[in-house]
């Protein structure tokens, strides 16, 4: 790993696939620490500008909760949090503290992670020019997103639970298939709550633009959670949801990924993928999407798929 000033510009060769010598037990292979003292102020003014963002539109969008947790947390728009001051007040509340990772790390290192409460939070900030989006989530998605919401202690035993759980599907080839339950809650949820739809999703939670998409938009689709449903869904990594599942409270959650999951990835085989912007007989339709920015989005795809492929074929010739 590069010694470097300033943690935006941390590299971690390791990130994504390569296991390196990581053996399960090895909890701490891929944890580093935060380094705080090395951030700039640039990079505090980025976390600062992020925060302001997404302030000005998640009251009235976000889960309540949400709010609460990232004050008591002491999640503010001073500066990027220190992580040992944050897990002073998260581990006394659900027994989870966060773990500083350089990047992306590899799916079963994750899962053992998660099965030990201990969540991965990227120590980068993305910069200017990634303001608006980075494929890579950063300390802003990572801690501003996701942590708020590991202060609920059923959602922090959901994700204990998942965590266990993906260790099993990697011994049964089902990763990605549990990856789907982890995208459309953790990642892109939504909750009815008795004021209206809420945001948990953390994807959502820390996206300027999700934010009043998901919520706003006629164009996608809104369904009512069912587990086996999303092991058969499919997703774009690059865009907005077509789809939004939406539960009911967090012990729903719970109680649905409680059962043993290997029986449901046998009857998954044996069916058909449901793309993104498929509604199925079963589902529990509360809004049907007009699929209008579906249609768009689905053409800027082609477009670029279209500009590769006649770019890799002047680069053969």
């Amino acid at each position: 790993m590069e010694n470097v000033t300033g943690n935006s510009s941390r590299v971690f060769e390791g990130h994504y696939s390569d296991l390196g010598d990581w053996k399960r037990g090895d909890v701490d292979y891929f944890v580093v620490p935060q380094r705080w003292e090395d951030y700039t102020e640039e990079e505090h003014a980025i976390w600062r500008d992020l925060y302001h963002r997404q302030m000005e539109i998640l009251p009235g969008r976000a889960i309540s909760l949400f709010m609460d947790n990232l004050k008591e947390l002491g999640i503010n728009d001073s500066q990027i949090p220190d992580f040992d001051e944050v897990n002073k007040v998260l581990m006394k509340k659900t027994g989870w503290k966060i773990v500083g990772v350089p990047g992306p790390i590899p799916v079963e290192p994750f899962f053992e992670l998660l099965a030990n409460r201990m969540f991965p939070v990227g120590t980068f900030i993305r910069t200017r020019d990634q303001f608006d989006y980075i494929q890579e989530p950063d300390v802003f998605h990572d801690l501003f997103g996701h942590v708020p919401i590991l202060a609920d202690p059923v959602f922090a035993d959901y994700i204990e639970a998942y965590g266990r759980g993906g260790l099993k599907a990697a011994d049964h080839n089902a990763v990605y298939m549990i990856g789907r339950l982890y995208w459309y809650t953790v990642e892109f949820g939504l909750i009815q709550e008795p004021e209206g739809l809420r945001i948990y999703g953390a994807g959502i939670l820390s996206s300027p633009t999700e934010s009043v998409f998901s919520l706003d938009s006629d164009s996608p689709n809104r369904v009512k959670f069912d587990v086996k449903r999303l092991l058969r869904s499919r997703f774009f990594i690059d865009d907005f949801q077509d789809t939004y599942h939406v539960i009911e409270n967090f012990e729903e959650l719970f109680e649905a990924t409680k059962p043993d999951f290997l029986p449901y990835y046998e009857e998954v085989r044996e069916l058909p993928t449901i793309q993104p912007t498929e509604l199925i007989d079963s589902d529990i339709v509360l809004h049907k999407g007009t699929g209008e920015y579906a249609k768009k989005a689905a053409e800027n795809r082609a477009a670029r798929k279209k500009q590769k492929q006649e770019a890799a074929e002047k680069a053969d010739k």
